[in-house]
């Protein structure tokens, strides 16, 4: 049998072969098969990702990444089941809607893991080593206010991918702990301002007097942490509140 992937043909036979049915009556054929890691060249040899709600992913290079809105698809999902707990069971008008609300899962769910294997495989293929901080997720989804949003991105999908190309394409992925302050230090001279309200987007350090995006710091600190560097190193002894290290400007 001839399994193909995105770099090529492999030959391989399948362990094992699942047929799937979903909740909206489509069919796919899932494979399981050995295949060896790819070498590709790499334009960077390392890279931190700091993940988060507004923007999905900000990398260390400057990069940023936004996720696709399901806010249209997430209403109509919302309007569907309102009709659906009126509807009487087992009639055919019930049936039929949960069948559209089933489309509209599907829909979103093809919609976000298409964004999430395009940002994955791009994140693998261009560099050697891929740096992101364990967050945690099931903490962060018992905040009424945030958790369907935080549903809907998928963080913990992301990093399951990124973990499995690593090994697909032979790169180094790694995953820092949760506490880690990445978000706490100044990554151009070490200085640690302490923790900051979550409003507070921009930062200007009062060591160095860099400006600093909030994302965008702390992915820089991620990546140093994740090469092996102590960001804090240079100013170890120094330690203050964030209102007398840092000014900021609200978003």
């Amino acid at each position: 049998m001839l399994i193909q992937f995105g770099l090529g043909n492999y030959k391989s036979e399948p362990s094992s072969v699942t047929l799937i049915k979903d909740c909206e009556d489509r069919y796919f054929l899932s494979f399981v098969v050995d295949i060896e890691p790819v070498s590709l060249d790499t334009k960077s040899q390392s890279i931190g990702i700091d993940l988060g709600i507004k923007t999905f992913a900000v990398m260390s290079n400057g990069e940023k990444a936004e996720s696709p809105s399901y806010k249209k698809l997430d209403r109509k999902v919302r309007k569907l089941q309102k009709k659906l707990a009126r509807q009487h069971k087992d009639s055919k008008r019930r049936d039929k809607t949960r069948i559209q609300i089933a489309k509209r899962h599907n829909q979103i769910a093809d919609t976000r893991r298409d964004f999430l294997h395009k940002l994955s495989t791009k994140m693998t293929r261009e560099n050697q080593a891929i740096v992101l901080e364990d967050l945690n997720v099931s903490g962060m989804v018992k905040n009424r206010k945030l958790s369907r949003v935080i549903s809907l991105l998928s963080l913990r999908e992301f990093r399951t991918l990124c973990k499995a190309k690593s090994a697909k394409y032979d790169r180094t992925f790694i995953c820092l702990s949760r506490w880690e302050p990445t978000s706490q230090v100044c990554s151009e001279c070490g200085f640690k301002w302490g923790k900051l309200d979550l409003k507070v987007r921009q930062i200007k350090c009062l060591n160095c007097g860099t400006e600093h995006d909030r994302d965008g710091n702390a992915a820089k600190n991620i990546e140093k942490v994740g090469i092996g560097h102590c960001h804090d190193s240079k100013c170890t002894s120094r330690r203050s509140k964030p209102t007398s290290v840092v000014s900021v400007n609200e978003a």
